[in-house]
């Protein structure tokens, strides 16, 4: 028997008109869009919908307004399918949708902690990231050791076995754009953004969130989560609790999060939020997986049909 998981994209996926036609074809996406509003205390789908681009790039912005199209595209699946997936994810920011699908948080507190996410990860220290294609594992650390003569640099994210994201102080990461060019890779491309998200200048960020998160109601996950920072199925509300406040400095194992589900017979990922990014990564780390994305109505029935498909044979 196959089984399927649910993955949930994070910074980076968001473009303005995301969630409008899932706003406008369902009383459900209305309400969650709704809630993220009055939550939010502002206008957040009209950013999402109408942008400007400027405004929806904003940390403060892109982070919630993601979470609220991926919350709503979900809702309607499993509204459509009652479908229970076998694991969910989230890259990053999309590992909060992960949690409210598991349901470790409800939907009003799960606004509330991606919103001071947003805040801290924009107030921090900034830096810089770059994505280098082309390195394996032992390159890139050769590259971070020697580059870290420079300042502080980490890996960000590892995303597939051909793209690892860098991030840290802007010096001391453009020492490893050389050292990496140096050492063979690709293609060195700077990223633009003016944080050093997922890198120890974020451990301060980290220290005021677990002040924060203190303050909900978590609960254990009814779907295993397999989490950012090790790569591991998470059901137990106490590890939840420190996997947010370590995952804002520490690595996004994507890769390693994507070939565990594989290795424990995952064969079919469905992306739920706006854009493909992740159905494309996962296709890089094994192509012998199905992927589907639900970010519309169109591709929503797309889903449920494939779905349906799966099930009768």
């Amino acid at each position: 028997m196959s089984k399927i998981a649910f993955i949930f994209p994070g910074q980076g996926s968001q473009y303005v008109g995301m969630g409008l036609e899932l706003y406008n074809s369902s009383n459900t996406a209305k309400n969650i869009f709704s809630q993220f509003n009055e939550v939010l205390d502002r206008n957040l789908s009209g950013i999402c919908f109408e942008g400007p681009e400027e405004d929806l790039k904003q940390t403060v912005n892109t982070q919630p307004g993601i979470l609220a199209v991926s919350i709503a595209a979900y809702s309607l699946l499993k509204e459509k399918t009652g479908i229970t997936p076998d694991f969910v994810a989230g890259h990053s920011l999309g590992e909060y949708a992960a949690l409210y699908a598991a349901d470790v948080v409800g939907l009003e507190d799960v606004i509330k902690l991606v919103q001071r996410r947003s805040e801290l990860m924009s107030q921090a220290q900034a830096g810089s990231m770059t994505a280098i294609l082309g390195l394996d594992d032992e390159k890139l650390a050769e590259m971070v050791k020697k580059a870290s003569a420079s300042g502080i640099v980490s890996i960000a994210n590892y995303n597939t076995p051909d793209q690892t994201v860098i991030t840290g102080e802007v010096k001391a990461v453009e020492a490893a754009n050389q050292i990496a060019s140096e050492l063979g890779a690709k293609r060195v491309i700077p990223l633009p953004v003016s944080g050093a998200f997922h890198s120890p200048l974020m451990k301060n960020a980290s220290e005021q969130f677990a002040d924060h998160v203190a303050n909900f109601n978590i609960n254990n996950a009814t779907v295993p989560v397999v989490t950012n920072v090790d790569a591991k199925p998470t059901t137990e509300k106490e590890e939840f609790t420190a996997k947010m406040v370590d995952q804002i400095y520490s690595s996004v194992h994507w890769k390693q999060s994507i070939s565990y589900m594989i290795e424990q017979g995952v064969d079919t990922f469905i992306e739920i939020g706006p854009g493909k990014v992740l159905s494309g990564m996962v296709k890089k780390i094994s192509r012998q997986t199905k992927t589907y994305n639900v970010t519309d109505m169109a591709t929503l029935e797309e889903v449920i049909n494939a779905l349906n498909s799966q099930v009768t044979v």
